[in-house]
């Protein structure tokens, strides 16, 4: 599975490495994923969600049930 989360869609991004002597090469920024287990109770059933700490917030402002239909807004399965 690749490096995004699926509530935000955030990804890695890429940039230089910039060494003291200025030489450039190529690196990369990951976004902070956790895997969390929410409870969904409309479905009766646990949800395994992998989201960014911001997402992690996110949830816990609207709730499970309005998170998971975003998810499923941006054409996620869960």
């Amino acid at each position: 599975m690749s490096a995004h989360c699926q509530l935000t869609g955030a990804a890695p991004v890429f940039g230089n490495r910039i060494s003291h002597s200025h030489r450039r090469t190529r690196r990369r920024w990951s976004p902070n994923l956790q895997h969390r287990r929410y409870w969904l109770p409309s479905e009766n059933r646990f949800v395994r969600l992998t989201l960014g700490a911001k997402a992690i917030k996110t949830v816990d402002r609207i709730g499970i049930e309005a998170a998971v239909a975003r998810v499923r807004a941006r054409g996620g399965k869960v």
